[in-house]
Order: C-alpha cells, then sequence, then structure tokens
C-alpha cells in the first residue's frame, strides 16, 4: 500500500519524537494503532462482504472457469501440469476395497503403532528419570540430616 522502508520509518519516528515530545508520543502511537486497526477491521468486513456477494451471485464459478481457461490458452506448460496435478490428486483418492487402499490402511495402522509405542518409551524414560530424581532428592536431604548443625555463638558471660 505504502512503500515505506525501514530509513524511512525511522526518519518519520525521529520527527514525530521531536515535535510531539517524548512525553506524548506512546499517547499518538497507540492512537495511530487504534485507527489503522479500525481500518483494517473495515476494509476486512467490506472484503468479506464483497466475497459474500461473489458466492450468491456465482461470479466465483464463472472467474475460476475462465481464468483455467485463460492460463491454459496462455501458458500450456502450466495447463499440462495442472493436468498432472489433477491426476496425482485422483491417486490420493483411493477407493478402500482395492488392493493400494488396503496397504494405504496397513500403512496407516503401523504408523499409529509406531506412534504408540514412541508415546509409550518416551513416557516410561521420563518416569524412570522422575524416580531417579526423586532418589538423588532423598540422598541430599538424607546427607543434610546427617551433617552437624552450627554451633551458636558462645554464651554471654554472666555479671556478678
Amino acid at each position: 500500500m505504502f512503500d515505506l522502508g525501514w530509513t524511512e520509518m525511522l526518519v518519520v519516528g525521529i520527527v514525530a519524537l521531536i515535535v510531539v515530545g517524548p512525553k506524548d508520543l506512546p499517547v499518538l502511537f497507540r492512537k495511530v494503532g487504534q485507527f489503522v486497526g479500525k481500518a483494517k477491521g473495515m476494509a476486512r468486513e467490506f472484503t468479506s462482504a464483497m466475497n459474500d456477494a461473489a458466492d450468491q451471485s456465482g461470479m466465483r464459478e464463472i472467474s475460476s472457469g475462465l481464468n483455467k481457461s485463460l492460463k491454459a490458452a496462455t501458458n500450456p506448460v502450466g495447463g499440462a501440469m495442472d493436468g498432472v496435478k489433477d491426476a496425482a490428486k485422483s491417486l490420493t483418492d483411493l477407493d478402500p476395497a482395492s488392493e493400494t487402499g488396503k496397504l494405504a490402511t496397513e500403512r496407516a495402522q503401523d504408523v499409529k503403532r509406531i506412534q504408540a509405542g514412541t508415546a509409550r518409551a518416551a513416557a516410561e524414560r521420563k518416569a524412570k528419570e522422575a524416580k531417579e530424581a526423586l532418589e538423588r532428592a532423598d540422598a541430599m536431604e538424607a546427607s543434610l540430616d546427617e551433617t552437624p548443625a552450627p554451633q551458636d555463638a558462645p554464651a554471654k558471660k554472666a555479671e556478678t
């Protein structure tokens, strides 16, 4: 929208600091941020309203068909690649009763088993590490209990 680079924004920031002053600069930036947020919200609302209107009138189907035919006419290699993509997509939509579908189902089950085994091994390892940490903490507490307490300061002489 606006072609502002970092240097231009830095210059605008320095000018704003000089003109507005450091005391009121955060208030100014907050107001500008709120204004930009409201403007983006209005633009988003307008865009969604226009998209809804296009969906209701059926313009999307017409424009997508027109775009595909224009793309195929202007770029035959791209059109051929679209055909390849469509064919590859049809290969991923497998019939569950076919051998390929059965193999895909078996492979998905194997993946789930591997993930479950990995999760179990990780949980067991964490439990083992937690047990060892508790044992070390107990040993440290026991060693602290065995250490003699520091002696109190010498008692004051009784006055006679």
